[in-house]
């Protein structure tokens, strides 16, 4: 390269300069939307036809659609006899049987799953759901995060994954019934793969958790980094979740936001949030978050904490 003696170049046009106060917070100073609490009713699920509905907070977040978080973007899919096709630019796609029976052909094979089922497609996953009946899938997959960094997958890092509900029922149980469950606040099972030794988690980007919620019990305030979209599986009413910011000297959550549970419904809970769960109801309930941890964890950001 020959060195030019005259001057160095100004600075670009798109160039900017803020002192720290007026840009190390944009939340704050309102430049970044704060994520929304949401939540999404289950009456989709019963209504007639196939069809795809996202849960699209995108206006809220003031980002490009469809996005329920920054990063995630969740989907109510209803099938209804015949074929309905999905497809995402995302490295992941995170599909789970909120009811009826069916068979997904995804990435050269085939998948026959009912309720309670997950399955967990990379890059590249365009599928084709088949159901005889009526059947319902909670869709998640990580398209927002890709469009905000301006890329497409070049290739898949994991291969389609099936998760059944019987599998996931008996590690669940073993938990429960071990003598370190019956101590714990929370009996829960983390989905993993084995591409990702390092964070346990069901892909690169998502995180997966099918927890239990006993009957008259409560989980204690905890918060993490990730976003999540909580979906819940099976619950009476008396389920709930209070959310908020800041916690009382007592370790329970100040002015808290609640958010009553619904089976098949979904609902977001924000990132850096105070929430704890609560079972008031006379059966055990089952919640699904689903979040996108895989990355947190990646980048040991995601920072789980209880209250004391």
């Amino acid at each position: 390269m020959v060195r030019s003696a005259t001057r160095p170049s100004p600075s670009s046009q798109q160039a900017q300069f803020f002192s720290y106060a007026e840009a190390a917070n944009p939340i704050r100073n309102g430049l970044t939307a704060a994520i929304p609490y949401r939540s999404f009713s289950p009456a989709f699920f019963q209504e007639a036809g196939n069809a795809i509905l996202p849960l699209d907070l995108s206006q809220e977040l003031g980002c490009e659609g469809p996005a329920t978080g920054p990063s995630l973007c969740a989907n109510f899919v209803r099938l209804d006899h015949g074929d309905l096709r999905t497809s995402a630019t995302a490295t992941s796609q995170l599909f789970f049987v909120a009811e009826g029976e069916g068979e997904t052909e995804a990435c050269g094979a085939q998948f026959r799953w009912s309720k309670g089922d997950m399955l967990v497609l990379p890059a590249g996953g365009d599928a084709v759901h088949a159901s005889d009946g009526h059947a319902g899938l909670y869709w998640v997959h990580d398209a927002p995060l890709l469009r905000h960094l301006g890329v497409i997958p070049s290739e898949a890092r994991f291969a389609a994954t099936f998760y059944s509900h019987h599998d996931s029922q008996r590690h669940l149980a073993e938990i429960a019934a071990s003598p370190s469950g019956a101590k714990a606040n929370r009996v829960s099972i983390l989905m993993g793969n084995s591409a990702f030794p390092q964070s346990r988690t069901v892909s690169h980007t998502l995180w997966a958790m099918l927890g239990i919620l006993p009957a008259g019990q409560m989980q204690k305030p905890h918060r993490h980094q990730s976003i999540a979209l909580d979906f819940a599986v099976a619950c009476q009413p008396g389920c709930y979740t209070l959310i908020g910011t800041e916690l009382n000297t007592n370790g329970t959550i100040r002015n808290p936001h609640r958010e009553d549970w619904v089976e098949g419904a979904a609902f977001v809970t924000p990132p850096g949030y105070w929430h704890s769960h609560h079972n008031n109801s006379g059966a055990d309930a089952y919640v699904l978050p689903i979040q996108d941890a895989g990355l947190h964890t990646y980048l040991r950001t995601l920072d789980i904490t209880f209250s004391a």
